[in-house]
């Protein structure tokens, strides 16, 4: 099975970012930071995901991210869907959502993060689809033109998550319009690409 084994965040500034991630969101070698200035303006298409397994725990990572410097896109709340989530901005730019399924706690808030999804918001569901599928992903979920979620690591790793880009960047709490680099590249096994809709991948070896 191909696996995401990290994503890598350009930022501009390398030492304040590191400071933020170590202080906001234990997330390891799975998201890793390199200094680069590509121009980028307004929503870069993607966000990131972390699942955790309470409630508590999603008020205590955001808040944690909040004290670090990022800002709040969406206070942490019930959803329709029945979940509970909240949205920030870090100072980098990144867009992160910490969510839970959990409709109680069953313990105090942990900083424990159980998987970390990438959204990647596309133009044509169906040709991005297909373009991940020829290269070897397995999708495991498929809501049409809405959502598909490639098979993917449970614990270590990143799974693998289409949306529509301006269905992505409404749930961000955000305007879908943007330009410029997406500022992040995607390490795997899955060989060294640029999909659709301009995300490019590396391949990671050990």
């Amino acid at each position: 099975m191909i696996s995401i084994d990290s994503v890598t965040l350009d930022v501009n500034d390398l030492d304040a970012a590191d400071a933020f991630y170590t202080a906001a969101f234990d997330v390891g070698a799975r998201v890793r930071l390199r200094a680069a200035h590509a121009p980028t303006a307004g929503f870069r298409g993607f966000t990131l995901s972390l699942l955790v397994s309470q409630r508590a725990s999603v008020d205590s990572l955001i808040a944690t991210a909040l004290d670090a410097g990022a800002t709040s896109l969406k206070p942490a709340a019930r959803q329709l869907w029945g979940g509970y989530s909240g949205v920030a901005r870090a100072p980098d730019g990144t867009i992160w959502k910490v969510a839970t399924s959990a409709k109680k706690d069953a313990g105090p808030a942990t900083r424990r993060i159980d998987q970390i999804v990438l959204l990647l918001g596309v133009a044509d569901m169906p040709a991005t689809k297909q373009f991940y599928v020829d290269r070897g992903l397995e999708v495991a979920k498929s809501y049409g033109r809405k959502y598909v979620e490639f098979a993917g690591p449970t614990t270590d790793g990143i799974k693998l998550a289409l949306y529509g880009h301006k269905a992505l960047a409404k749930d961000a709490g955000v305007a879908a319009d943007g330009t410029g680099s997406h500022r992040l590249a995607i390490g795997s096994d899955a060989g060294s690409f640029t999909d659709p809709d301009g995300f490019t991948w590396d391949t990671v070896t050990g």
